[in-house]
């Protein structure tokens, strides 16, 4: 009998469904007419103005693309899974995002 040696297959990142950072400033560069150095002061601005707001309480609005806003859950009893012990899941914050009626048309 002959031992075939065999190599994993490289571990390679799906991203036919995903937009960077990098590729939004991209596009918004070509898509303004500026350059990509300009074009990241606007975006980096624009999402640190968003972040801002955000983690203040503040819902941002975005017309026709959609609304985030800062939740809060509530504490509540759990069961950790690994050991059935009862557990105290604390409160915490998170960012939901509603899908404006533009969006939603365009989503189908």
């Amino acid at each position: 009998m002959v031992a075939i040696a065999t190599t994993p297959a490289p571990r390679t990142k799906k991203k036919a469904n995903r937009l960077t950072k990098s590729e939004l400033i991209a596009r918004v560069a070509a898509e303004v007419g500026i350059s990509k150095t300009q074009a990241k002061v606007i975006v980096d601005a624009m999402l640190d103005i968003l972040s801002e707001n955000i983690a203040k309480g503040v819902k941002v609005n975005l017309t026709g693309f959609g609304a985030f806003e800062l939740r809060e859950s509530k504490a509540r009893a759990g069961v950790n899974p690994r050991t059935l012990e009862r557990i105290q899941i604390p409160a915490k914050k998170r960012v939901s995002f509603k899908a404006g009626a533009t969006l939603k048309r365009a989503i189908g």
